[in-house]
């Protein structure tokens, strides 16, 4: 990929020899006044020499910058392009774009038209039928309509990833065009692996998409991702072979007869066959549903689940995910931390990202317990409640650490975590002594054994930060040196270690001191004059 500013140099380039001289603003004047007449299709600009990454990257600049106009866009697009993204200037594309489109550019693999609402729908059908080697292809927020679908699903035989997500002319039934062409009577898009369907409402009932994506997912051999809120339903009906409501046309195979063609060569006890499917990724998942998703979708590595009130039930289905690298757990508070422990010594090695919601934190070790579990994590945030212990009264100790021995931190090294996020639930309960000792020794020996850190957020901790974050700098070496993102919001921090944070070698960028009560508007004040004395790259929040 070209460097920044390189693509920069090109761009005022672009802005001067293009938009610049008298020849081009007559170009602009008449393409304005006849744009749906005029015939640039076959005139090729100055930019027909670079390399089609140097192309793309400069029309996402200007396009992000605002200064794009159609002329600029109609030289842009040169015919070795092989990525080609739209996104950022939606409003200028139109038929007349998307006719030059296909006409130059044949040589696509990845087209994304996001939010380009004014290219009719026959010409989508156009671009997928003349581009069959795209194997990335955005459609969301488009005139996308069944039609389009269908051309998709016959022309695109490579395609891998596919968004159609916010298209209002897409009803459930749409979908199956992209799985099976009804007139050719053969599957199609076999390679699909990615597919985002999510907001089609209300131009389909819930239940017609349902079936549709039950039929997606037994008629697409690849798909590993789909898009959609209804889609922890439709896998607990393929796994119990639940099809006796489907209403799918007659003109395309029945979900009986997919199941059949997909049923996996191995048996349960009952001597039925298995039903599997190859989906790597499961969101918005209910606690209740997890042992039919499990069941069925054994090779799960992302997985977002939302937990029941109460305490676990037995042992967790998500132990049955030996892929799992990227788990999102919510609940309500009324589930203790120590819960998961089991889970993490089983998985725990093998998880890059974990986001922890609501969780109530009774034991004290329970926190440094569970991270010991995780040391291969890159991005880690968690979200606790105080923990609600019968007859407790808080009795803050001179030695700060409520009788507990704070050596039994487990801690070890987190050599890849990037990104670390605690918000402590706002209570009018404070946090017993003994887990602030805990906690703040915890934080302490992540960030003393994090040296890739690059974002901390420490959000509500209800017990000073100074003496912690004036240590973990002191560490010998440089630590926290990649440090380029930092929010102390709402948690008790002075300007003493702001300025500490700004002394210290590290990449800092942003500084968000929101809500800290003891950091006032002239210690803001100051920061904001050292910054601009010193002329650092850096924002500071505070209000």
């Amino acid at each position: 990929m070209p460097r920044k500013k390189e693509v920069q140099a090109l761009q005022r380039l672009c802005l001067e020899n293009v938009a610049g001289n008298m020849s081009c603003l007559w170009l602009k004047d008449y393409a304005d006044k006849y744009l749906d007449e005029y015939h640039f299709r076959y005139i090729m600009g100055p930019f027909s020499e670079l390399a089609g990454s140097v192309v793309q990257e400069l029309l996402q600049l200007m396009g992000q910058s605002g200064r794009l106009t159609r002329p600029m866009l109609h030289l842009l697009l040169v015919p070795h392009l092989t990525q080609l993204s739209l996104s950022t200037c939606p409003k200028l594309v139109t038929k007349a774009i998307a006719d030059i489109i296909t006409v130059r550019c044949k040589n696509l693999s990845s087209l994304d038209l996001r939010g380009c609402s004014r290219i009719p729908a026959d010409s989508l059908v156009d671009l997928a039928e003349i581009l069959p080697g795209l194997t990335k292809l955005n459609l969301s927020g488009t005139q996308c309509n069944t039609a389009v679908l269908s051309a998709v699903g016959s022309s695109c035989r490579r395609l891998r990833e596919l968004d159609v997500s916010a298209c209002a002319r897409l009803s459930g039934a749409s979908l199956l065009y992209l799985a099976y062409d009804p007139i050719a009577g053969a599957f199609c898009c076999p390679a699909l692996q990615a597919l985002a369907a999510s907001d089609l409402e209300p131009s389909a009932s819930s239940q017609d998409l349902l079936w549709s994506l039950v039929f997606l997912l037994l008629a697409l051999p690849s798909l590993k991702s789909l898009a959609s809120s209804l889609v922890p339903d439709a896998v607990c009906l393929v796994h119990h072979q639940e099809f006796g409501g489907a209403q799918i046309p007659p003109e395309f195979p029945s979900l009986e007869e997919l199941a059949r063609r997909h049923r996996a060569p191995s048996f349960t006890g009952e001597g039925s066959a298995k039903l599997t499917l190859p989906l790597r990724e499961m969101l918005e998942v209910s606690e209740d549903s997890l042992p039919a998703i499990c069941a069925a979708c054994p090779h799960v590595a992302r997985a977002t689940v939302i937990l029941e009130d109460g305490p676990a039930k037995g042992k967790s289905p998500l132990l049955s995910w030996h892929r799992l690298a990227h788990l999102t757990l919510s609940c309500q508070g009324n589930r203790h931390l120590g819960e998961l422990l089991p889970l993490a010594t089983a998985q725990g090695s093998q998880l890059q990202t974990l986001s922890l919601g609501g969780f109530s934190l009774e034991d004290p070790l329970s926190f440094p317990t569970l991270l010991s579990r995780c040391p291969n994590l890159r991005e880690l945030s968690a979200s606790f409640c105080a923990p609600q212990l019968p007859g407790w009264h808080w009795e803050p100790l001179a030695n700060g650490d409520g009788g507990l021995d704070v050596s039994l931190v487990p801690l070890d090294k987190f050599p890849r975590l990037r990104a670390f996020r605690l918000i402590l639930a706002a209570s009018d309960a404070p946090l017993p002594s003994p887990h602030s000792a805990v906690l703040s020794a915890t934080l302490l020996s992540l960030l003393r054994n994090s040296p890739c850190l690059e974002t901390l957020e420490l959000i509500h901790v209800p017990f000073p930060l100074d003496g912690l974050l004036q240590k973990a700098l002191e560490t010998p070496g440089t630590p926290l040196a990649h440090l380029h993102k930092v929010s102390l919001a709402h948690s008790q921090v002075s300007a003493q270690t702001a300025h500490l944070l700004l002394s210290s070698e590290n990449q800092l960028g942003h500084l968000d001191l929101q809500g800290c009560p003891d950091v006032t508007r002239g210690d803001h004040d100051q920061l904001l004059r050292r910054v601009h004395r010193e002329r650092m790259d850096l924002l500071v929040l505070w209000r």
